[in-house]
């Protein structure tokens, strides 16, 4: 799974996961459910598609032809939802 641990300094027990693009979409999906509104709102309608299994995030955005800055903000929202639960 790609998921990063950030550890906040000082403090050890304050950490935080991020999503990172090398994540399989249905580990994300698995993990995390709440982001399936989101990846869908970005024109992934990744929840049930055969290839979720094996793509990653990275992969899906290539395939689906979205721009790397359109990317970022994806990233950016998934981990404001994932940090918000």
């Amino acid at each position: 799974m790609s998921i990063i641990k950030v550890q906040y300094k000082g403090n050890p027990k304050m950490q935080k996961e991020l999503i990172t693009k090398e994540i399989l979409v249905s580990e994300l999906l698995e993990k995390y459910p709440q982001t399936a509104p989101i990846l869908m709102s970005y024109g992934l309608h990744c929840v049930g598609c055969v290839f979720s299994s094996f793509d990653t995030l990275e992969n899906g955005i290539k395939i689906h032809r979205i721009d790397d800055e359109t990317f970022e903000m994806l990233l950016k929202d998934l981990n404001k939802a994932i940090s918000e639960n």
